[in-house]
């Protein structure tokens, strides 16, 4: 129970700490769209928590969210949210449509499409915190069999033709989703918030390289970089410069 209760006050450390990077995000969007009507897509809702920020500092027309594991897409289906506006979708968004296992962790916001370096310093030193503060419970929890689409048939099947800002938030997948929106349909897309991890727990099969020559290649232009509070990781926002 002890150990439980630690847990949480450790997440709820790493939340407030995480909030100044939030408020950095929020500011840099305030200032591109002051409170202009926008259209979000959501890449990776997990429990909610970039729907209930831009709801809570922006005017929102529509978002379009997206969360493949079931038992955090029901706690999102219990939300009180304006589903006119709000549009969930238990799915993963990724290059091709398909089925794949999503490995799912005791910390939730880890879980990912791909394998897991068990090598890595980084995920040593993950288990072994998560280990002590839940002995009882194991790190990995589950895997679970996910459907993907691209998010080009999700433009395609909801009509639309303007998305301010597609944020992706896929624990590895990031250059999939990417790679999965065909060359025309990035004109529709003015701003792009991600994060990439530069550890090496998770096999990614690429580098941030890969993602920024992706996105030069569409027109966009690195806009803000941000560190993320003890992790190595970062979060970029790319723009449409077309």
């Amino acid at each position: 129970m002890i150990n439980k209760i630690l847990f949480r006050v450790v997440l709820s450390i790493i939340d407030i700490l995480d909030s100044n990077n939030k408020k950095k995000i929020i500011n840099f969007f305030k200032e591109s769209f002051s409170d202009r009507k926008i259209i979000v897509v959501d890449i990776g809702a997990h429990k909610g928590e970039t729907i209930d920020i831009f709801l809570k500092y922006f005017n929102i027309e529509k978002i379009y969210s997206f969360e493949p594991n079931d038992e955090l897409f029901i706690q999102l289906k219990r939300k009180n949210y304006d589903f006119e506006r709000i549009k969930l979708f238990n799915l993963g968004i990724g290059e091709f449509s398909e089925i794949k296992n999503l490995n799912i962790f005791k910390d939730t916001s880890s879980s990912t499409l791909n394998t897991i370096n068990e090598n890595s310093d980084y995920f040593k030193k993950k288990k072994k915190i998560m280990s002590f503060l839940m002995p009882f419970e194991n790190f990995f929890k589950k895997k679970i069999i996910i459907t993907i689409c691209n998010l080009s048939e999700i433009i395609q099947k909801q009509k639309i033709k303007k998305i301010d800002i597609l944020k992706i938030d896929t624990e590895g997948y990031e250059f999939n989703v990417l790679k999965g929106i065909v060359d025309s349909d990035f004109k529709y897309i003015r701003f792009i918030y991600f994060e990439h991890h530069y550890d090496l727990m998770i096999n990614k099969g690429y580098k941030f390289s890969d993602i920024n020559n992706l996105l030069k290649k569409k027109n966009f232009k690195l806009k803000y970089k941000l560190k993320m509070k003890f992790r190595k990781s970062f979060e970029y926002i790319y723009e449409n410069s077309k």
